[in-house]
């Protein structure tokens, strides 16, 4: 079985919950996908860092990946190890919802970013707020942003909206693909 098809088979069995839940926009959902119930299950995240690498393999010159704490972390550190792992050199990044009040005072973590290319994740994406927060972060730093990628596409919009701000737009895996369509 292919590297996705495992990943999908995970995420439909370990991270759909089905029942009435209220989503990061306000909307109500009958189901609910938690990404981090398999993001950081050691069976599972080689999984994403690999189908997460062949979908953005093709992106010239990105060298760093990462998003808004949390969702993204577990799929950039996924994606920095297995790409180590195939000779890649791509590095992560977390991007903190505000400036630390101490120490050096960052709202983005990790290499420096400035004039780099890079991918901008989430995990399951819905609005696509937490992309474009992170994405504003890392303006301030000057990091050039190479497109947003994201392991769950929950089609509910952020495709659009990210597009709509001027971003190539992303996913591995949509509603369709684990029977939620």
């Amino acid at each position: 079985m292919d590297t996705r098809r495992k990943l999908i088979d995970y995420i439909s069995a370990d991270a759909v919950f089905h029942g009435d839940f209220t989503l990061t926009s306000g909307k109500k959902a009958t189901y609910y996908v938690d990404l981090r119930k398999v993001s950081l299950d050691h069976r599972v995240a080689p999984l994403i860092g690999q189908v997460m690498i062949d979908l953005i393999k093709d992106i010239p010159d990105v060298v760093a990946v990462g998003g808004m704490t949390m969702g993204a972390d577990p799929v950039a550190t996924a994606i920095l190890h297995q790409g180590a792992a195939r000779g890649l050199a791509y590095d992560a990044f977390v991007v903190r919802k505000e400036p630390k009040d101490h120490g050096r005072g960052r709202q983005v973590e990790g290499p420096e970013l400035a004039g780099k290319r890079v991918i901008v994740l989430e995990d399951t994406s819905t609005t696509g707020g937490s992309p474009l927060a992170a994405i504003e972060a890392l303006l301030k730093v000057g990091a050039v942003i190479a497109g947003v990628a994201v392991v769950v596409d929950r089609s509910t919009g952020a495709r659009e909206i990210i597009e709509a701000a001027g971003y190539p737009y992303y996913a591995a895996i949509g509603l369709e693909d684990l029977g939620l369509s």
